[in-house]
Order: C-alpha cells, then structure tokens, then sequence
C-alpha cells in the first residue's frame, strides 16, 4: 500500500494497493466504507481518498472487498493520520510525506524557522528542502561568512557530514536553500549553512544557472511576490573537477546525478494555499551535475509534472488535483530575468 501515512489535513490524495486475484469490481474500503476505487490489473488498484478522511489524526483500516464467487474481504492495513507540521514553508506540500521518526531514516523530516527538509540517512544529503520566499526573507544587514556547519540536531548514531567531507572532492557545497535568501537575520543566514542544506554540485552549476535563477527568484520577492520553494538532487552520480564520482567521503556522502528545484509565484498576500489558481506560474528546471558547458537557466526549464516523474515527490500536494493537474502540465515560458 502507498502511502501508508500523511498528515491531517490534506487535501483528497490517491492511494494504491497491491495484491493478487483482483478483478474489476474488487472495491477498497476505508474503515470499512466502500472507496472510489479503479481497477488497474490483477495485482493492483487505486482510489480516491476524501480529505474529509483524513481531517484528524489517528489511524484507518485499509481492506479491499471481492464479491463471490472466490472473493472476501483481505487482512486490513494500517494507515496513519500523522499530525501536520504547520510550518510555513510546507504551506503547498510535503511532496514526500517526510515525517520525524527515525523509523523512516531515508525520508526523515527536519522543519526549522528558516525552511524545511527531507533528509536521507544513507545518502548524507537532503531528498529535498522547501522554503518561502518573500522580500521579508532578504531585506536585511546579515552578513554571509561563508561558514558551513554539521548539523548537530541530527538523530543519535546518525552520520553527521562535515564540511571537510568535500575538501578536494571537485565538488562545491551548493546550498539547496540560498544563504542569501535568508538575509534578514543573522541567525537566519547561518542556519543555511548547516551541512543537512548543503549537497554536492558542481562549480559551473552552482555558480552558472543555479545561482542565476537564485537571483531570479529574489527579483521576484522584491517585485512583491511570495514564492515557495523546493530543491534536490536526484540519482547518483557527477562529474566534478576531479572526474566521476558516485560519492564522497569514503561512501557517507552521495553525489546526485541531476540538480532539480519547483517555484511556485504568487502575488504577495494572505492565505496563501487558497489563491493558487490553474494561471499561478509555477518554473520547474533540471540540470545535470557536471561540468557543462552551461547555458542560461531557462534552457533548462521542464514541466512540474517531470520533476515528479524524475523524482516520485507530489509538489504543491496541499492545492486541490484539478489545479495541480493545470499547473504542473507544461513548462514555465515567462521571463528569466
């Protein structure tokens, strides 16, 4: 079954079961309660769960009924209703269903004042990190002293990359969550400097498109917008100045194949979630972690809908599907400056 939890309060989402000897009319039931549900071979179906389901926190029973003859009802799942985060940053989504229990070591939730994060245990680099973007985020006097942090929150026994880890690798330590996006505190700015926000990216990346649409996105929040964001690194695998290499630091630390980030822009303005329309603009980009030659970050802009593909996340998951179907469809063509 997938997914087996998210957190309460989320809009209608769908889920799949896997199992054998399904056959048209095989039907899933929640607590009983006959789902929405579509056949999709013997071996799976899927259906729609209401987010009136999942308004509070708790567990459900997950069976699926098969009428005779041969059918029955199979042994129930458990499905849990975690609590929501509440942090602003996931205010679109927690495209993963990250959650803070060490039982899911490679999807393990980090939410912080500044931004939010799924961190992977065995990789030693974030799945993703998500953060707001508004002109109150960068307008302010602290100063970048470029000093890279382990970030001592993570759990006991965990690996804790060091920023020593990248020292002659051929690889920078890209920040997901720009340091500059985080001016307006100091406090703010050395928190994006923490090594659980940091991953391997190559120098014509970090410092070609990447930085570019960084300062694209920032000109966006000074023209009175607010933008949500999310960042990763997907696969394994880069070339650095140093040639190939899958990972650093004697295997603790991966080094992803493809640099990905998804920007949702909106108008500045309050409650956020229910002004997202099939017209919000929303840029998605995907380039390889190598060394290049790069061209303009705009070259390099795909559909939402890809990412996803590439990644398996559901961004902006808190927007209603008609909207996030429309949004999601086709690759940002607006201005890249």
């Amino acid at each position: 079954m997938a997914p087996t939890f998210v957190e309460n309060g989320v809009s209608a989402f769908t889920i799949t079961v896997n199992g054998s000897s399904f056959i048209s009319t095989s039907v899933i039931k929640w607590n009983g309660t006959a789902l929405t549900t579509t056949f999709v071979s013997a071996t799976q179906l899927t259906a729609t769960v209401p987010a009136a389901n999942v308004s509070a926190t708790g567990t459900a029973s997950v069976t699926v009924f098969t009428g005779t003859p041969g059918g029955g009802t199979t042994s129930a799942l458990t499905f849990t209703i975690i609590p929501a985060s509440g942090n602003v940053h996931l205010t679109m989504g927690n495209p993963s269903g990250a959650v803070k229990n060490t039982s899911y070591p490679a999807n393990y939730l980090i939410t912080r004042g500044q931004y939010a994060l799924s961190y992977h245990r065995d990789r030693g680099i974030a799945n993703w990190v998500a953060w707001q973007l508004n002109s109150t985020w960068i307008t302010g006097s602290a100063v970048d002293n470029d000093q890279f942090k382990t970030d001592a929150t993570l759990p006991t026994g965990w690996y804790r990359v060091k920023t020593g880890d990248y020292t002659n690798s051929g690889f920078s330590r890209g920040h997901l969550c720009a340091s500059a996006d985080r001016k307006n505190t100091q406090a703010n700015m050395d928190t994006a400097y923490l090594m659980t926000n940091i991953f391997p990216q190559t120098q014509a990346n970090n410092g070609g498109p990447w930085a570019v649409l960084e300062t694209y996105c920032r000109t966006l929040a000074n023209q009175g917008n607010v933008l949500y964001i999310y960042a990763g690194g997907q696969g394994t695998g880069g070339t650095g100045l140093n040639g190939y290499k899958t990972t650093l630091a004697n295997g603790v630390l991966t080094v992803p194949a493809k640099t990905w980030k998804v920007i949702m822009v909106l108008p500045s303005g309050t409650n956020d979630l229910s002004r997202v329309s099939t017209s919000t603009r929303c840029i998605a980009v995907v380039l390889n972690n190598n060394l290049g030659p790069f061209s303009s970050w705009g070259t390099y802009r795909v559909s939402v809908d890809s990412v996803e593909s590439l990644t398996g996340y559901d961004f902006f998951s808190n927007v209603s599907q008609s909207i996030q179907s429309a949004i999601e469809l086709n690759a940002d063509s607006g201005p890249t400056q």
